[in-house]
């Protein structure tokens, strides 16, 4: 989480046309503001509209000198409740897709990664409120100033016979893609067949602002990387990556995240094949 002023929560948080302002319970100690927590909902299944069958705790903070875990249970105790008081059925903690209604931007990296192993606060006020870790996200970067392209027949054949394009902000395919992510700067790249067709894979980028500006370094995380399944395990997402990258370091990007989770092993053998390394993880937290 980066330092952030007020018309950034107005941006990320408050301006989403489904922000609930009971679901930001704020703990006070002589009128002075000590923590809040923040539970809302994800989409239904068409990402139309929402639906309150899910419901997670997106965020919980503490003033440094209030970190106490019995402030911390009475906080996640008045979110479960706002959940439950709706239909929720299955309690989550942090934010990953399709939860990702808020924080996008502030919280994490290139996409939401649930609870931020490096974030003591809400990971130990999980464990001792019987949630169950379910999965882990795996967080990678890779610089590009450094990357060279890995030559190989594969690659060579995949060159002559396929055309990379990219498309500036494309308009957003559902109402929840329009909230979440489409006022961010985003690109997406697609692997086309020069003899027509259909695109062999697709990926899409974003300038994970106002995080990158915190580091100091030009970001684009990485998203939807998609490859149909006949086509996978062909050198095509490689191919895909290589062009993307190349353009994206010629625009300035320094530093590329990607996310996915620990179980996705064809994924995280790709990222490691590109010289990706692990730099943090997050851990999805549920609750029956």
């Amino acid at each position: 989480m980066q330092p952030v002023s007020a018309g950034l929560l107005e941006q990320f948080v408050f301006s989403k046309p489904y922000f609930d302002p009971e679901g930001l319970i704020v703990a006070t100690h002589d009128g002075a503001p000590i923590g809040f927590v923040h539970a809302g909902f994800g989409p239904n299944d068409d990402e139309t509209a929402l639906s309150t069958d899910l419901g997670t705790t997106h965020l919980l903070m503490l003033r440094g000198d209030h970190r106490h875990a019995a402030l911390a249970d009475e906080l996640l105790a008045w979110a479960e409740g706002y959940l439950r008081d709706r239909g929720t059925r299955v309690l989550y903690a942090g934010g990953i897709r399709p939860l990702n209604g808020f924080y996008l931007g502030l919280y994490g990296g290139s996409e939401l990664p649930g609870v931020l192993a490096t974030d003591p606060v809400l990971g130990d006020m999980c464990l001792r409120n019987d949630y169950r870790e379910i999965d882990r996200v795996v967080v990678l970067q890779r610089e590009l100033s450094r990357f060279r392209q890995p030559i190989s027949r594969t690659q060579r054949q995949l060159r002559r016979e396929t055309t990379c394009h990219e498309d500036y902000c494309p308009p957003a395919k559902t109402w929840w893609e329009a909230c979440t992510t489409g006022a961010f700067e985003r690109l997406r790249f697609t692997l086309e067949p020069n003899v027509g067709g259909e695109p062999s894979a697709s990926v899409w980028f974003w300038d994970i602002e106002p995080l990158s500006t915190g580091w100091g370094v030009p970001t684009a995380g990485m998203y939807d990387l998609y490859v149909p399944s006949p086509l996978r395990r062909q050198g095509v997402a490689t191919h895909l990556l290589v062009e993307a990258f190349a353009r994206l370091s010629s625009r300035g990007i320094v530093l590329v995240e990607a996310q996915t989770m620990q179980t996705n092993a064809p994924a995280v053998a790709l990222y490691q094949s590109l010289g990706f390394e692990k730099v943090d993880e997050g851990v999805v937290y549920r609750k029956e």
